[in-house]
């Protein structure tokens, strides 16, 4: 493959030329031993992985699939029933699938190994902080969405064990919402997110999936053998306006967002090449479609235009069934809060290390310091944020914009640069074309970012 043309000058913005990589070797659970320097990374250099093709694709659905598929029936009954909320996934997966495909080529053509480090010598320094700055926003918003729903959660839970209806006047103080959302932060999130590396999460990221294949399992059970006492709303079939649609959009990019993860596990293939990763992204996205298909068209119909932004919160709080499905939805938030701050806080120490131009040596005497501070100040905020925003389907609006980014907007701008960089050479056939779709990624990812986001932080968040 002809090696893209990429932003090099080290000398911009005034940071320091390895501070970004010596951010990833202290923040990094799996480093490689020596950073690598100009000139000596290329393929034959780049240790290979030891990823299969199938453990590719279960690593991708893995990291799509999530605590995002409680959304997807209220997100079909915005989008304006069934037909409409498939039509619009399947034409957005044509997209997500390219943009996965886009960045293993661009991760291979400038041989770096993460998202942002791709964006950065693809787009060079001003994308490249900007998307880093996008990428610890998106992690902060989602750690938020992680609180509220384990408030919600608990919510149900606790009226069950005390046998009093949710928010009712007069309960005990430590069935409070903001109580239990603070008592379950600090007792398990909080440790959680402190240490260096995160690897020994894996037993328990396991369980979290389990744990999403179950909830899935339980909203199809529900609709084919609904309980007596749930009476579904207005059942729609028809979109109520072109914005409806749009406005379903956060949700599915939300739903969908792996792209920040793609890039590693592309380079941790035993064999990264663009035509097999295109096969792993095909099927990993068809696996995770029928997973939020399945939830969004049976929890949609079970209970029609009164869906809850969060589905389980539509079901009786006394069910056996959904009750277990509400214990693994807060088991794989735990976990995945942790993980979601683990990727923030390496893009702060980043940015943090790149403005310092510290010296290595002094990185590393305060680095479990600025770390413990880092994680504190991060777990203070998401929390308090989350307990004065109940309303899960607000926060959702707007991380979901900013997923779009990941989704459309940066790996647009990826492809747009990496043709233009060919412009001294021969110009293939598809040069036009490509360079087109790119532009077409881009004006998508921002109409959806500044249509859906905008309105939700100016307007419905401040209401």
């Amino acid at each position: 493959m002809a090696q893209v043309s990429i932003n090099s000058d080290l000398g911009e913005w005034g940071f320091s030329a390895d501070a970004g990589e010596r951010a990833r070797l202290l923040q990094s659970p799996c480093v490689e031993p020596d950073p690598k320097s100009e000139g000596e990374a290329s393929p034959e250099s780049l240790s290979r992985g030891t990823t299969s093709t199938f453990g590719a694709i279960f690593i991708v659905v893995n990291a799509c699939l999530g605590a995002g598929l409680l959304n997807f029936p209220a997100a079909f009954s915005t989008a304006g029933g069934v037909a409409a909320g498939i039509s619009l996934q399947m034409g957005m997966l044509v997209f997500i699938i390219s943009g996965l495909v886009i960045l293993a080529y661009c991760s291979q053509a400038s041989n770096e190994r993460t998202y942002q480090e791709v964006v950065w010598a693809v787009c060079g320094r001003l994308t490249g902080v900007l998307c880093e700055v996008t990428i610890a926003i998106y992690t902060f918003g989602t750690c938020i969405a992680f609180l509220i729903i384990i408030g919600d959660q608990q919510d149900k839970i606790i009226a069950v064990l005390t046998k009093e209806p949710e928010g009712a006047s007069g309960s005990p103080w430590y069935t409070d919402r903001k109580f239990t959302i603070s008592l379950t932060a600090f007792l398990f999130i909080l440790p959680l997110s402190i240490p260096r590396e995160i690897g020994f999460q894996k037993y328990a990221s396991f369980l979290s999936v389990v744990g999403t294949w179950y909830v899935t399992a339980i909203v199809i059970i529900k609709y084919i053998w609904p309980d007596k006492e749930m009476t579904p709303g207005d059942i729609l079939t028809r979109p109520a306006s072109w914005m409806a649609v749009f406005n379903a959009m956060p949700t599915i990019c939300f739903g969908f967002q792996c792209h920040v993860s793609s890039v590693p596990i592309f380079n941790s293939m035993r064999q990264p090449e663009v035509k097999t990763w295109g096969g792993v992204v095909t099927a990993a996205m068809v696996i995770a479609l029928a997973v939020y298909m399945g939830t969004g068209v049976c929890g949609f119909l079970t209970f029609g235009a009164s869906v809850d932004p969060d589905v389980l919160l539509s079901y009786p709080s006394n069910d056996v069934a959904v009750a277990v499905a509400r214990a693994f939805i807060i088991l794989s938030v735990l976990t995945s809060y942790s993980i979601l701050h683990f990727c923030g806080r390496a893009v702060v120490e980043g940015l943090w290390l790149r403005y310092q131009e510290m010296p290595v040596e002094e990185d590393v005497g305060r680095e479990q310091r600025r770390r413990v501070l880092q994680t504190v100040v991060w777990f203070l905020l998401t929390l308090l944020l989350a307990l004065f925003i109940p309303d899960i389907g607000k926060v959702i609006a707007v991380i979901g914009g900013l997923a779009a980014c990941f989704i459309f907007v940066f790996p647009g701008l990826c492809l747009i640069q990496a043709k233009l960089s060919e412009m001294e050479e021969v110009k293939p056939a598809s040069w036009w074309a490509l360079v087109s779709y790119g532009v077409l990624l881009v004006t998508l990812g921002a109409f959806i970012f500044g249509q859906t986001t905008a309105s939700a932080m100016f307007v419905d968040l401040w209401a």
